[in-house]
């Protein structure tokens, strides 16, 4: 009993996040491993995949540099601040504590995940990860260039409440870290009691579809009961057709990182009025000053 009520220092929670990081960093290079073994003995391991591999690579160290390099310590500030000058009040940072924070953290993830998939300058960034034509781990390392901003905002209210920020970071990467292994073909359907709480590879599947009925589907993080809560789960019934319906075709890092910000500047500039300006930005991405924006199921969206 006294696991459960102990508290943990922010420098245990930290290294918790690092331990979290490396191993499962190790196992999703196993799951890769296992995935390019299958392409090799199924001769379907082409020139285009194995660029499209390294190319998610590559924006993911791209993303790292600009998140720890030029905007972690902004970040860290933010938190801080927020829980020095405006938290209700401090709670404890106990197993109970740090269970609550996670559920909590995968409901905040939800809703940024939905913001960033139904708005003009969220999708700018986030296409860069649907953009892929392929399924495999390595997609799940595929980040745009602004993906590091977007969870501030939604994650804020957790510290105001109380959480330490600390355990805020970690529910963050653990909510993150969880779908990594669910970019995977490998996996088929699970017994029916997970595939009802948690995400699965099987929604995550569907997540990243364009066929129509699939377009902005399950954007649960651990648990697909928010879906199902929110009016946004669609269960894996016909093949996915994997990627954006406006395709990118290129495997250059350059093009893969940078299309989502470059054709979300040509829609900024060809605003006539302010308020044109704020649908581009915060109408869905499909939008334009003469369509419906609740027509979304031909929208360049994944």
């Amino acid at each position: 009993m006294e696991f459960f009520t102990a508290t943990f220092t922010e420098i245990q929670i930290y290294e918790f996040n690092v331990v979290l990081e490396y191993w499962m960093f190790i196992a999703s290079l196993g799951l890769l491993l296992v995935e390019v073994l299958k392409r090799l003995i199924t001769k379907s391991l082409s020139r285009n995949l194995i660029g499209d591999g390294l190319t998610n690579f590559i924006t993911y160290y791209a993303v790292v540099g600009i998140y720890y390099v030029a905007l972690s310590s902004v970040y860290i500030s933010i938190y801080y601040s927020v829980s020095y000058y405006f938290s209700i009040v401090t709670i404890p940072t106990t197993v109970w504590s740090i269970a609550l924070c996670i559920v909590l953290a995968d409901l905040a993830y939800y809703f940024e995940h939905r913001f960033t998939h139904r708005t003009g300058i969220g999708w700018s960034t986030h296409t860069v990860h649907h953009s892929s034509p392929y399924f495999n781990l390595s997609v799940a390392y595929r980040f745009g260039p602004l993906d590091g901003i977007f969870p501030v905002f939604f994650h804020i209210p957790l510290v105001m409440v109380g959480f330490n920020p600390a355990l805020v970071f970690f529910a963050e990467s653990l909510v993150l870290l969880y779908q990594t292994p669910l970019h995977t073909e490998l996996i088929g359907k699970l017994p029916k009691p997970i595939e009802s709480i948690l995400n699965t590879p099987s929604h995550h599947r569907v997540h990243h579809g364009k066929n129509a009925q699939y377009i902005d589907k399950n954007y649960a993080g651990i648990f697909i009961i928010w879906d199902k809560m929110f009016g946004t789960f669609e269960e894996e019934r016909e093949k996915v057709d994997y990627g954006i319906t406006n395709a990118i075709e290129s495997v250059n890092p350059i093009i893969v990182f940078s299309h989502g910000l470059t054709r979300f500047a040509r829609r900024i500039s060809s605003a006539e009025s302010v308020s044109e300006m704020f649908g581009y930005l915060f109408l869905p991405p499909d939008w334009t000053p003469s369509q419906d924006t609740k027509s979304s199921a031909t929208r360049e969206q994944a």
